[in-house]
């Protein structure tokens, strides 16, 4: 496991997370599972269900957002014919625990086996595509460079390599901790991923710039990435700014993999 420990002080875990504790019921043909993750510890997931046979993407969302929140947007997804599950944090949404950088890494993977798990429960296809946004790149990422033969493809929007680059672009004070250390970790594990990528950004991102877009798909180890910059978009209208071509390049990019 990379040094993500390095980071989990109190301190900077209060800069860098932003739990909300909101939930809402399930729209139609949608569906709940809850993962334990740790003793005592659930994490929710929702899957949004367009057609049984569909694509899955596995998405990992923002800071500040939880599972409920894509009600909205799941069906932006399911108009393409992807087949979307999200998955909250420890302490976000209906989820329990508390987060930190190296629950994260570890409750991905179990997160990553049961949803895996539950599609085959219910006959769906297992093929998964992973998603991450912003902080979602850290659980994306991790699951890209562990399970290449069990994944189809790695999309990542508003990410970056490392946070110790989000720490450094905020300058948030971290002394005494090694983040060098765990840029260059992380950044041999992107060296590393093999999967087909697809990386998206807002031209005008002012938390995380687009230069982190640019330095992770200059920096993935496979051949088959596409690097899309979508102009005008921030870190949180870049859906809005042109839902046309997020989606129809997220849905190129499924259907070329698949």
């Amino acid at each position: 496991m990379k040094s993500y420990s390095l980071v989990d002080h109190p301190l900077l875990l209060k800069y860098l997370f932003h739990p909300r504790k909101d939930f809402h019921g399930c729209p139609p043909k949608a569906f709940d599972s809850s993962v334990q993750v740790d003793k005592d510890v659930y994490i929710s997931t929702r899957f949004y269900v367009k057609e049984k046979n569909c694509p899955w993407v596995l998405y990992f969302h923002g800071n500040g957002e939880v599972v409920s929140d894509y009600d909205n947007i799941a069906p932006f997804y399911n108009n393409r014919n992807i087949n979307l599950v999200v998955a909250d944090y420890r302490g976000y949404g209906s989820s329990s625990g508390s987060p930190s950088f190296e629950n994260i890494i570890k409750d991905a993977h179990i997160l990553f086996k049961a949803v895996r798990e539950e599609l085959d429960k219910r006959n769906f296809p297992k093929d998964l595509w992973i998603m991450g946004r912003s902080l979602g790149s850290i659980s994306a990422l991790e699951l890209a460079y562990n399970y290449t033969d069990e994944i189809k493809g790695l999309i990542i929007e508003s990410g970056f390599i490392s946070v110790a680059r989000l720490i450094w672009h905020l300058d948030i004070p971290a002394p005494g901790i090694d983040l060098d250390r765990l840029d260059q970790e992380c950044l041999d594990v992107v060296k590393n991923i093999s999967l087909p990528s697809l990386i998206i950004h807002g031209q005008f991102d002012n938390l995380v710039p687009a230069q982190e877009a640019k330095d992770l798909y200059n920096n993935l180890g496979t051949d088959q990435k596409n690097l899309l910059i979508i102009p005008y978009a921030d870190h949180n209208n870049i859906i809005i700014i042109d839902p046309d071509q997020y989606f129809e390049t997220v849905q190129k990019f499924i259907k070329e993999t698949s």
